[in-house]
Formats: structure tokens, sequence, C-alpha cells
């Protein structure tokens, strides 16, 4: 039996086929060696992080997180609820709120739910994967599983808007969280701590519909880790991921610039620093390959 158990809500973004599968991949990695065990919420939905906002209304998005939380208290009901993309952190801990502090609004959302015959309680933890990481595991037990500390790498703890904002993780500075420099240092690679575009917005969906807008918040996220002598950003979050690291090519393009930056997962340097392989740390995922990290993975 784990020693950790959670009830674990995938998300989108973690599927075959979707661009952060490589962090699904990395996770379930870093899990086997720390001793967790991630159940997955049976038949979860999308929690309508985008789309809900866009266009679905206020109760329709506050139904499919609610039904998510009510299948993890029905199947799962002492485990914590646990989810890696930001994006789907963020929702449903806001649903979460909401809902408990507005009882006409759970009163609707639960009358809505009465059609697939569950009940939202409210009696769950909803947790981010770092969280975990940090508070039920620690530091000092990420840094004793190091047997291939990343040396030579220097890194640009990118955190982004959602795992800071507006919930945060507890105990950090929002304007300078620290937890990613301090996993950093913590696998044997240097953390630029100054990194000042930590917090900065990647635009999000706003790259679909107005990609001008969103290629100059990326290009300054990017110029400010090779300002700051990186040679990798490091982050939390899927969309951040994908941003910082799909539109480098047409970034290059717009601004004569030469972005060639590897954008990796804090799961991925997990991995790397445990002994996995490379294959276990999905690096193959990326677009953009560290080479020094590789090299690591490959010893």
């Amino acid at each position: 039996m784990a020693k950790h158990e959670y009830s674990y809500y995938p998300g989108c973004s973690s599927q075959k086929g979707a661009s952060s599968s490589n962090l699904e991949k990395s996770v379930e990695t870093l899990c086997e060696e720390l001793d967790i065990k991630l159940n997955p919420i049976p038949d979860w939905n999308c929690c309508g992080a985008s789309i809900g906002y866009a266009g679905g209304g206020e109760l329709p998005r506050m139904t499919l997180s609610a039904r998510n939380l009510a299948l993890s208290e029905k199947h799962h009901p002492d485990q914590d609820v646990v989810a890696t993309c930001a994006a789907c952190w963020l929702n449903t801990r806001e649903v979460q709120e909401r809902l408990n502090h507005n009882p006409s609004l759970k009163a609707e959302t639960n009358i809505a739910l009465q059609s697939v015959k569950l009940e939202y309680k409210g009696n769950k933890k909803v947790r981010h994967m770092v969280e975990v990481l940090i508070e039920d595991i620690g530091y000092d037990v990420l840094g004793s599983k190091v047997k291939k500390p990343l040396e030579g790498l220097k890194i640009a703890g990118y955190v982004g808007c959602q795992t800071n904002r507006p919930f945060g993780i507890d105990g950090e500075s929002f304007e300078n969280p620290m937890y990613l420099d301090k996993m950093v240092e913590t696998l044997g690679a240097e953390a630029l701590t100054k990194y000042d575009k930590k917090v900065a917005c990647c635009s999000g969906a706003l790259m679909f519909s107005e990609p001008e807008k969103g290629q100059a918040l990326v290009k300054d996220i990017i110029e400010s880790a090779y300002d700051s002598g990186a040679n990798m950003i490091v982050t939390p979050c899927p969309l951040c991921q994908a941003n910082v690291e799909i539109y480098q090519d047409d970034i290059n393009a717009r601004y004569k610039t030469k972005f060639d930056m590897p954008v990796m997962y804090y799961s991925q340097l997990m991995d790397v620093a445990f002994g996995r392989s490379a294959l276990d740390a999905a690096l193959n995922g990326n677009i953009i390959q560290s080479k020094k990290l590789r090299e690591i993975a490959d010893k």
C-alpha cells in the first residue's frame, strides 16, 4: 500500500495527445519514486476552466467542477483532491470556495447534480501536486532521493499566474514565491532567484485569439530568463509550458530573436535527478530539448 494516497483529478490537458501529456508521464514516474498513489476520480469531466468563463454561464461552470468533487467525495471519501494542471486546480478550488461560502449557489448546484444522482457536500481539500510535494513529502525527502544532481543547469523558475493568484501556495509570497527555486536547488541545479518574470502572465488563451499580444508577453518571459543567465525555464503549469515553448519560432520570426530556450516541468527535473531515464521523464515530449538534462539522464 502506498504511503500517500490522493483522489486524482487528471484534467483534459493530461490526456494522451494533449500538449502536456509529458507532465502526466513524468508525474507518474515521480509518484513511483516517492511512494505516492494517485487514484483517478471515476468518470471525471472537464473543469470548464476557459470555456466556462467565455460563455458557459456561472451555474454550468460551477456544476462541472462540483460534479468532479462530488464523485471524489463518493469514491475517495478520505482523500484530498489533487490536480497537476494549474488551471484545473485553480478552477476546482475556486468553485469549492464559492459554493462553500454561498449556500444558495450550492443549493442550485446540487439541484443540477440531482439529475446524475450526486450531491456536493464540500468537505474536500483541493491541492496542487506541488503542495503535496512541499507539505506532505518535504524538501529533505526530495533531496534524499537525488542520485544524479542537476549540476550545470541554471534554471529560471517560472511560476506563472494560476498557482500564485488568488490562492497561492501556503506560506509563499505572491510577488516572489520561492518554492520552485527551492526545488531546483534541492535537485542540485542553480536557481536564478532574481528572475523577474516568475509570476508574469503567459497570456493564457489570449495566445489563440490575439497572438500578437500573447507573443509579446512570452517574449518578455523568455528574454528575462536569458538576461538572468538561464539555460532552462521550469514551470508547474501546462498552459505556461505550452505557450512559452511552442511559440518561440513565431516570436523569432516576428521579433528577429534567436530564442531556443527549453521549457520543462518540475516533475521532469525530479525524475532525472532521482535517477530515472529520459523516457521515464518524458523528455521526448518537449519540442525544445535540453541537451544538458538529457546528458544527465543518460549517465
